[in-house]
C-alpha cells in the first residue's frame, strides 16, 4: 500500500478581515498518496488555492493538523517550515515570480545556491534544458513570453529534485497552446522526478489528466469528493 505524503485532518482556515473574521476552510480531512497526481477543482472562492498554501506551509491552518512527509506541518515555526519547503517541496504560481534582474539561468540556480548546492549552476542548466530553454540560459524575463518565463518558474521549482510538487493554476496566464505545452511538460517532469503532484486547475481537460479529483464548494469538501479524500 502506498504511504500518505501528505495528510489532513479537520483543517480550518480563518482569516481575520477588514469586516471581521471569515471562514475560509472547514474541517478538511484529505490524504495524497506517495507519486499521486491531484487536481483540486472548484467555482472561484471555494478555497482551492488556500487549501494548496495549507499544504506548502505557505498559510498556517487555524484549526486541525497538516503532516507531509512525516512532519507536523502546524507544529513549525516560519523559518522551519521555510527549510521543510526548501528541502522537499517546489511550487509553481500562476505568476511567475521571477526575479527581473536575474537571467533565466541565475533565477534558477540562486535558490540552490542558497541551500548550500555545490553544483546549483549545473543543475540549473540541466532543467533548463530540460523545458526547452538551454538557448535561453542568459536571457531576462522581459526578454522571455509568458510561456518561457512560465517553463523558467517550472525549472526553478522542480531544480531541487522537491518529493512534493505544489501547482496554483500554473496555466492561468498563458493561452491555450502555451498552457497545453507547459502541462505536457508538468506531468512530464513529474515522472522524470516521481513527485507527488497536487495542482489547483478551474481546466476540466487538466483535472481529467490527474489521478484523483477533489472539488470544493464554499471552504468544504464536495459531497461527491468527501469519500475519495480518504
Amino acid at each position: 500500500m502506498l504511504d500518505p505524503v501528505l495528510t489532513l485532518k479537520d483543517v480550518d482556515l480563518s482569516l481575520n478581515g477588514n469586516a471581521g473574521r471569515i471562514d475560509i476552510l472547514h474541517k478538511i480531512s484529505l490524504k495524497v498518496m506517495r507519486g499521486e497526481t491531484l487536481a483540486l477543482v472548484g467555482p472561484s472562492g471555494s478555497g482551492k488555492s488556500s487549501l494548496l498554501m495549507l499544504m506548502g506551509g505557505l498559510e498556517l491552518a487555524t484549526g486541525g493538523t497538516i503532516t507531509a512527509l512525516g512532519r507536523d506541518l502546524t507544529a513549525l515555526n516560519e523559518d522551519a517550515l521555510a527549510r521543510f519547503r526548501r528541502d522537499h517541496m517546489g511550487v509553481v504560481f500562476q505568476s511567475f515570480h521571477l526575479i527581473p534582474t536575474m537571467t533565466a539561468l541565475e533565477n534558477v540556480a540562486v535558490p540552490l545556491e542558497l541551500a548550500g548546492k555545490p553544483d546549483a549552476f549545473d543543475r540549473a542548466e540541466e532543467e533548463l534544458a530540460a523545458v526547452g530553454l538551454g538557448g535561453r540560459l542568459h536571457h531576462y524575463p522581459n526578454q522571455m513570453s509568458g510561456g518561457e518565463q512560465q517553463r523558467v518558474a517550472l525549472a526553478r521549482a522542480l531544480a531541487p529534485r522537491p518529493e512534493i510538487l505544489l501547482a496554483d493554476e500554473p496555466t492561468g496566464n498563458l493561452d491555450g497552446a502555451n498552457g497545453a505545452a507547459i502541462m505536457d511538460l508538468l506531468f512530464g517532469l513529474r515522472d522524470r522526478h516521481d513527485a507527488t503532484l497536487v495542482m489547483v486547475t478551474h481546466a476540466p481537460d487538466l483535472a481529467e489528466r490527474c489521478d484523483r479529483v477533489i472539488s470544493l464548494q464554499d471552504g468544504r469538501l464536495a459531497p461527491d469528493s468527501a469519500l475519495a479524500a480518504q
